[in-house]
């Protein structure tokens, strides 16, 4: 049985964003992203939406194929400015990486997605907003758990990871 979607009314889309929010607070994600399509399919490139709806779909990433990686890559591309598509990409990495780090994958596969999470931030921090050190927290987080984790400490020596030991750009 096929279901025809209804649309939202514009006016409604500041209360429909606030939902998206609290649906993600609760974990909820699915419910999140339902709506954030709903929104998209008023607003198409409604920037909210589209960092909620790529944040949605990270929230559901459990670390093997059926993570929607590209679909969100895609979403991200769609934001107008380059800090936030420097910065969403970056989230993007550190949430599959660190997906896939639960599911026990091994360090030296994890470690490309742990860089370019990392050369995000980096790139994001040269030209964020004054007072935003998001990307920096970020970086940090990424680095702490590179240091603290066993398997990544043990690699490293490899040049694998000779980009983690310099500060950000």
């Amino acid at each position: 049985m096929e279901f025809k979607l209804k649309s939202i009314s514009k006016a409604g889309i500041p209360e429909a964003i606030s939902k998206v929010e609290l649906y993600r607070s609760l974990n909820e994600p699915e419910e999140a992203e339902s709506i954030c399509r709903d929104i998209l399919a008023v607003e198409p490139e409604n920037q909210l939406a589209l960092r909620l709806l790529g944040l949605a779909i990270t929230d559901q990433f459990c670390g093997d194929a059926s993570d929607r990686s590209r679909e969100v890559e895609n979403l991200f591309e769609r934001l107008v400015e380059r800090y936030e598509r420097l910065y969403y990409t970056g989230l993007l990495h550190e949430r599959r990486a660190k997906a896939q780090m639960r599911v026990g994958r091994s360090p030296h596969t994890l470690a490309p997605l742990f860089g370019e999470a990392m050369r995000c931030f980096a790139e994001a921090e040269t030209i964020r907003p004054p007072g935003n050190d998001d990307a920096i927290l970020r970086w940090n987080r990424c680095a702490r758990l590179l240091q603290s984790h066993p398997g990544f400490v043990e690699e490293r020596e490899s040049e694998a990871f000779d980009a983690f030991d310099s500060s950000p750009i």
